[in-house]
């Protein structure tokens, strides 16, 4: 009878971390310079399900990630930065709504600050914004919500979650302590 409550209670917690998983978004940000040039590099991976709309919407032939940052989203208030040599992306998320997430985005060169603009980040498509020329190109700030393969294989290079290494622990207790 003593375990009832312990089983409950492991349910219990089971359930709520299901759902706090579930709504936990990963949300891809990039700093791109985009230029033609005559013999294009091949597309950075994470740029490769937005080639072709790249090409067709700015008419360059190649594009080279010089800053990133990979950010997951619990609350949709969170705030994170990619950075370049040059170039920081500050992105403030100020909340979920129906179609995705709230932004600020400001884009810094240095210490001033280029652009300041909101924007909504929608979960089944990019936000590609045209930025200053760079040289012969032009700077590109992409953000994409990532879907479940993206976020999968990025998980297996990231560290355990911590509480989620110890609820799988705990799991295991409980199923070497029951008959």
């Amino acid at each position: 009878m003593q375990l009832r409550p312990l089983l409950l209670a492991a349910f219990l917690v089971l359930a709520l971390s299901a759902v706090s998983a579930d709504a936990a978004q990963a949300v891809w940000s990039g700093l791109v310079i985009a230029e033609n040039v005559p013999q294009p590099a091949p597309i950075p991976p994470e740029l490769t399900g937005l080639e072709q709309t790249l090409k067709d919407l700015f008419g360059y032939n190649q594009f080279e990630v010089i800053g990133q940052s990979n950010k997951t989203l619990k609350t949709g208030q969170e705030d994170w930065l990619a950075n370049s040599k040059y170039f920081g992306l500050h992105v403030d998320a100020r909340g979920e709504n129906d179609f995705g997430y709230s932004l600020n985005l400001k884009l810094y060169k240095e210490s001033d600050v280029l652009l300041e603009t909101d924007a909504n980040l929608s979960k089944s498509s990019p936000l590609v914004i045209k930025g200053p020329q760079v040289g012969s190109g032009q700077l590109l700030l992409v953000l994409v919500v990532e879907d479940d393969e993206q976020a999968h294989r990025r998980r297996h290079v990231e560290p355990a979650n911590p509480i989620t290494t110890a609820w799988q622990r705990l799991r295991r207790a409980i199923h070497n302590v029951l008959p």
